[in-house]
C-alpha cells in the first residue's frame, strides 16, 4: 500500500511538473534549423511558421540554416541538441526518408534521434516532357517509352534526389525504361530539357510553371495522390492509368529525441493553426503544395512509411550515392 501511494504521488508531481513546462515555455528564443539553404522552399516554409509561432508565443522563434551533405549536417546537429524544446529541427523527405537509405554511416537515426511534432505540408512534382516528344498524355509517354525502350532521357538534380526516386517509381510501376540523366542541380537539366537534349522531366512545379504556361514545355500529371490547386486541370499520374503511384516532397518539425511532451503538444497545437491560416495556405497552394497539420503519432508512422517505401524504390533501382 505504501509503494501504492508513492508511485501515485510520483505521478501527479510528474504530471504537475509537466502541466507547468507546458504553461511556461517557451522562455527565452527557439530555434528551427533548417537543412538547405536560404531562399529555398524549405528554408521559405520555415519562415513562414516561425513568423506564427512567435506570434502565439510571444518568444522570438529563429531559423538557423545550417547546409551541407545533403541535408545530413542539419540533422545531425539537431539530433545532437538539449531535448528541452529550445531546437527544432525542419524535417524532410531527404533528411528522413532519402539520406537514410542511401547512406550507410548516417550520423543519426531518423526515428530513434528525434519525436515528431507535426507534418506540415507535402508538394507535389510534375510530370513534363518537352514539345517535341509525341506524348500528351501519360498513357501515351508510357506506351512511347515501351516503343523506344532506352531511347526517352529524363533530367533530375542527381542521384538519390526526389526527382530520380519519383522517375524510378513511375519506370517500375509501368515496366519502362526511361534513362536517367543526373544533373549537379536543376538549373542545368532544366536548361538542357528546354533545349530538347532530354526530354522528360519530374520537378517542382514552382520550378516548370513558367516553362508550362510560356509552351516550352508540356505538362502531363503531377506525382501526388491527388490533384493540387496550382494546376486543378492536370490529372494525377495515379487516375492516368498508374492506380496507387505517388511521390513528392513533405516537410514537417521533429525536435531532439527525449522533449517533453507537454512542450511537443504545445508546439504541435500551434503548428496545426499556424498551416491552416488563410495566407499560409495559399503560399503553399501557389507552390503547388497542401497544407496538412498531423498529429505527432501521424507523423511518426507517416516517417516509417517513407522510409520502407522509397528504400525499396531505392534498392530495386540500384540506386547508389558515391
Amino acid at each position: 500500500m505504501h509503494t501504492s501511494k508513492i508511485i501515485f504521488a510520483a505521478a501527479v508531481a510528474l504530471l504537475i511538473c509537466s502541466t507547468t513546462v507546458a504553461q511556461q515555455y517557451p522562455v527565452k528564443p527557439v530555434r528551427l534549423i533548417v537543412a538547405f539553404p536560404a531562399g529555398g522552399g524549405n528554408d521559405v516554409l520555415a519562415r513562414l511558421v516561425t513568423q506564427k509561432l512567435s506570434a502565439a508565443l510571444g518568444q522570438q522563434f529563429v531559423v538557423d540554416n545550417r547546409t551541407g551533405a545533403g541535408g545530413t549536417i542539419g540533422a545531425e546537429l539537431a539530433a545532437r541538441a538539449p531535448a528541452d524544446g529550445y531546437t527544432l529541427f525542419l524535417a524532410a523527405v531527404a533528411t528522413h526518408a532519402i539520406n537514410p537509405n542511401l547512406q550507410k554511416n548516417l550520423p543519426y537515426d531518423p526515428v530513434r534521434d528525434f519525436d515528431a511534432v507535426c507534418l506540415l505540408a507535402s508538394a507535389a512534382l510534375v510530370l513534363a516532357v518537352h514539345p517535341s516528344l509525341p506524348a500528351r498524355s501519360v498513357p501515351q509517354l508510357v506506351a512511347l517509352a515501351k516503343s523506344r525502350p532506352g531511347a526517352i532521357n529524363y533530367a533530375s538534380s542527381g542521384q538519390g534526389s526526389s526527382a530520380q526516386l519519383a522517375a524510378e517509381l513511375f519506370k517500375s510501376m509501368t515496366r519502362t525504361n526511361l534513362q536517367h540523366v543526373p544533373y549537379k542541380g536543376i538549373a542545368q537539366g532544366l536548361n538542357d530539357l528546354l533545349g530538347g537534349h532530354v526530354q522528360v522531366i519530374f520537378n517542382t512545379a514552382a520550378a516548370l510553371l513558367p516553362h508550362i504556361k510560356s509552351a516550352r514545355l508540356r505538362a502531363l500529371a503531377v506525382t501526388t495522390a491527388k490533384r493540387i490547386p496550382a494546376l486543378p486541370e492536370l490529372p494525377t499520374i495515379a487516375e492516368s492509368g498508374v492506380p496507387g503511384y505517388q511521390a513528392g516532397s513533405w516537410w514537417g518539425i521533429v525536435t531532439p529525441a527525449g522533449t517533453p511532451r507537454a512542450i511537443i503538444d504545445v508546439l504541435n497545437r500551434e503548428l496545426v493553426a499556424a498551416v491552416r491560416t488563410p495566407d499560409i495556405v495559399a503560399r503553399l497552394n501557389a507552390e503547388a503544395a497542401l497544407p496538412i497539420g498531423s498529429t505527432p503519432e501521424e507523423f511518426t508512422a507517416h516517417i516509417r512509411d517513407e522510409l520502407a517505401r522509397l528504400g525499396k524504390v531505392i534498392r530495386e533501382a540500384g540506386i547508389v550515392v558515391e
